[in-house]
């Protein structure tokens, strides 16, 4: 430790997303090598000695306890814990986290020093691990609200990668074996079904953390949703979700100095008929089991949405990859498409 195919590996995977924007400490980790990112890792953020960094991603990150703050965080993987290397400005980007973060460190106002806060989740505090749609995200759960983390991928080959890693890790960890099943009777296995809670997929890892997949009634109740979203025009029973995808919304900001643009995270979905639009709530469902009251917003609201009939014409960007779609509908006056609940429709 560590091998010439993983000091290979962590530098190509040490990539900051071309499309967002980090702080100079970040991007001085993004600049780093093979052996100096390692170094990095065991002077800088390593808890113990004995320790090895196995993975490297970067990653858009949600905190439970700060469900509407998306950050970018390089997160790193290693035998002993997941470290989420944030950004210094998303201590400062909501009122509500003073007693979240210990800022010790506020003080180091010198602007030539820049400064990163790692939050760590060590592996023996983690309980389970839910996979997103698609594995378009995950969220990390550990014993209480301030070890929630949800991990916006936004690619199903990041989060797979991540997900096995992850579980080759946890192999490692010695844990007393969880305590033999007792023997159920027919009564008890078939009487007592919570018909009020929908059954994921779940596999209990060797080291007790249970992974939850989601199955098929999850895009049947979101196309259930995305139909009531369209006010009966559809039928249901044709109404099939085509893409699910985790993208970003561009507001073109004209007449500033410079034009600038801001990133608006929002789920598209589409069907045979329609383009939607919606705000996803990734990190508080489902809902951990210290939850006192459900979360005061719904799983999906919906932001926008679109007949593919009127749709006029597709524009493409020329960049690479992430692509930047632009989508031109036809502005007819009075076209029946779903109107902003909160509006008052008698009104002008």
């Amino acid at each position: 430790y560590p091998s010439e195919l993983l000091m290979q590996k962590i530098t190509e995977d040490n990539q900051i997303p071309v499309h967002l924007h980090v702080s100079v400490s970040l991007e001085y980790v993004a600049g780093l090598k093979g052996r100096a990112l390692v170094e990095f890792f065991h002077s800088n953020i390593a808890e113990v000695e004995n320790e090895e960094l196995r993975h490297l991603m970067w990653s858009s990150v949600l905190f439970y306890k700060t469900p509407s703050v998306e950050v970018m965080a390089c997160v790193l993987l290693s035998t002993k814990a997941i470290y989420f290397l944030l950004d210094d400005s998303f201590i400062h980007a909501d009122e509500h986290q003073s007693d979240f973060w210990n800022k010790e460190n506020s003080d180091c106002e010198n602007s030539s020093f820049h400064l990163s806060c790692c939050f760590v989740l060590k592996l023996n505090d983690l309980q389970s691990v839910n996979v997103g749609l698609f594995d378009q995200y995950f969220r990390i759960t550990g014993h209480s609200a301030d070890h929630i983390v949800a991990c916006l991928t936004r690619d199903s080959y990041n989060t797979h990668t991540f997900i096995q890693q992850l579980m080759a890790v946890l192999s490692l960890l010695a844990r007393t074996p969880s305590p033999e099943p007792v023997d159920k009777d027919f009564y008890s296995e078939f009487g007592s079904k919570n018909t009020g809670k929908m059954e994921n997929y779940e596999l209990i890892h060797s080291s007790r953390v249970k992974f939850v997949y989601p199955n098929e009634e999850e895009i049947g109740d979101l196309a259930f949703l995305v139909a009531e979203k369209m006010d009966g025009l559809t039928n249901l029973p044709s109404l099939n979700i085509l893409l699910y995808v985790l993208a970003f919304q561009v507001n073109h900001f004209e007449g500033s100095a410079q034009n600038t643009s801001s990133l608006q995270p929002k789920t598209l979905i589409l069907t045979s008929s329609d383009l939607f639009l919606f705000d996803e709530d990734y990190i508080s469902y489902p809902l951990p089991e210290f939850a006192k009251e459900p979360p005061k917003r719904d799983k999906y609201q919906l932001a926008d949405g679109r007949r593919i009939r009127d749709l006029d014409r597709i524009l493409m960007g020329y960049q690479t990859y992430p692509q930047a779609l632009t989508f031109v509908f036809d502005d007819v006056q009075n076209q029946d498409l779903m109107q902003n609940l909160t509006l008052d429709h008698f009104g002008e």
